[in-house]
């Protein structure tokens, strides 16, 4: 092998190749983050929301060893029925390709994909952290340090909720990455649209978010942006009645001795399960609107850097 093995889809290929916007978009939540069909289905309706918006989606995953940059119709059908997919961070990635293996993208494995393929705008749900008890197991996310060096600027509703919000935001100011809220002084809360926590910085509108990304590439700065959209507020669920969910999921997480990579999707089935599926149900409705804003910044990026 003398060249990575990289491949972009067709429709893909074709947005780049005549200057078009492009929304890189994350495969874990394919396959790890809701059930067949309607993983799928979800996976359908955030890829049209970014057609909607004017851009192009770019689905990321590893399949048989090869980076696809965007996945055929039918690439996304099976992947989101298959069973035993690795789950792909920075460390997992170029094992994964080198054996042949199929995986899925978390949010710093998109990244470096993105990157690769030259695009810099990437829609996620929630990016990852630092857990609660992280004096302890120093459980910290590797979203974090790949914010801090490689250039996408990525769109979540802030970092998850069963994270150590907090922490999370003071990792993130030492690594210099930009931390900024969508129209709102307070930083979101995931499924809640606000926190008792405010944010570092606060952008109004796309444009000035492209503007800022841009800013940044021209002063040479490594690392991407945290673009915190808070959830629209018909389908929020208020952070005074999530707080004992969690806490009651992270007992629960305790006593059954969860650890690792494991803690993050035991968390969530918990609170889906304590939420009576309230919570799959915002998550849906976060993830979507981020690819709105996502395909309205990387639409204002090209505008930034159209010639004349």
């Amino acid at each position: 092998m003398t060249s990575l093995p990289l491949i972009r889809s067709a429709e893909v290929a074709a947005a780049q190749a005549s200057g078009k916007a492009v929304v890189a978009l994350e495969s874990t939540i394919i396959t790890h983050g809701m059930p067949w069909p309607q993983n799928f289905e979800v996976a359908r309706q955030v890829e049209d929301d970014i057609r909607a918006g004017g851009a192009t989606p770019a689905t990321i995953a590893v399949l048989d060893g090869t980076l696809c940059i965007g996945l055929e119709p039918e690439q996304l059908e099976t992947l989101a029925q298959a069973r035993g997919v690795a789950k792909l961070s920075r460390a997992d990635l170029a094992a994964c390709m080198a054996t042949g293996g199929t995986g899925a993208t978390t949010v710093a494995a998109t990244m470096i994909a993105a990157h690769l393929a030259a695009i810099e705008v990437f829609a996620t749900g929630g990016i990852g952290g630092v857990h609660r008890g992280a004096e302890d197991s120093f459980d910290i996310s590797a979203d974090l340090m790949e914010l801090a060096q490689t250039p996408v600027s990525v769109i979540a509703a802030g970092a998850k909720a069963i994270l150590d919000v907090d922490k999370t935001l003071e990792v993130l100011e030492t690594q210099g990455v930009p931390v900024i809220a969508v129209g709102q002084d307070s930083f979101p809360a995931f499924w809640s649209a606000g926190s008792a926590l405010r944010a570092p910085l606060r952008l109004d509108t796309a444009e000035e978010i492209a503007k800022a990304h841009h800013m940044r590439g021209l002063l040479g700065l490594p690392g991407g942006q945290l673009v915190a959209n808070p959830i629209p507020a018909d389908d929020e669920i208020p952070s005074s009645e999530l707080a004992p969910v969690i806490a009651r999921a992270q007992a629960d997480a305790r006593a059954h001795d969860i650890r690792g990579k494991a803690v993050t999707p035991y968390l969530l089935q918990r609170i889906y399960e304590l939420t009576e599926g309230r919570s799959l149900t915002a998550n849906i409705a976060l993830v979507r609107n981020n690819a709105r804003l996502a395909a309205q910044i990387a639409r204002a990026l090209c505008t930034l850097r159209a010639p004349g």
